[in-house]
């Protein structure tokens, strides 16, 4: 007997698969950059809250996760929805690209100062550490997200600096992080 896909994962998949080159270019435009970091992040922190954790706009397209970090100035928690690339260790590699803007995002920064933060994706909450990835590491993983996104490098040219790549690895939450602790 053959495997019921849902009423609209069908369509929204292949609607997703349509559009995206489409969402590429669209990335890439100077205007998208201008309005999309006053627009996006909020819109995605308030559909992953009110979806309990299980959806990001940008999921649709590429997936996505919501990055918790400690501020490296304020010290309270700062959340990013970004896109990510999965990896099969369980691991994610994400960019620190900031819509091809000149400067580093500050989620970026708060990592080399805190490595340790958490995912939320698709529900599930994860401690990671984060580890900023360089040399051999950094163009292996360089190589696998500009096949998944090419985007990014439109956003280096732009940009006219090196992104930042990070690889966030699953750790054991320390007590802190445990509810009920």
């Amino acid at each position: 007997m053959a495997q019921q896909q849902p009423p609209n994962g069908g369509i929204m998949r292949r609607v997703s698969v349509a559009l995206r080159p489409f969402f590429q270019w669209l990335t890439t435009t100077r205007g998208f950059s201008r309005v999309a970091p006053k627009i996006i992040p909020p819109a995605d922190r308030f559909l992953n809250r009110i979806s309990g954790g299980r959806v990001l706009m940008g999921d649709q397209m590429i997936p996505h996760l919501l990055l918790t970090t400690t501020g490296s100035k304020s010290g309270l928690p700062r959340q990013t929805p970004l896109a990510c690339l999965p990896e099969a260790d369980g691991t994610f590699l994400i960019v620190g690209s900031n819509f091809g803007k000149e400067h580093h995002p500050a989620w970026s920064g708060n990592l080399i100062r805190t490595p340790e933060a958490t995912v939320s994706i698709r529900g599930r909450v994860v401690p990671v550490t984060a580890r900023l990835l360089t040399g051999p590491d950094r163009q292996q993983a360089w190589d696998a997200l500009k096949a998944h996104w090419p985007v990014y490098d439109h956003y280096t040219e732009r940009s006219g600096r090196e992104l930042r790549v990070f690889r966030l690895v699953p750790r054991t939450p320390s007590p802190a992080e445990t509810p009920n602790s």
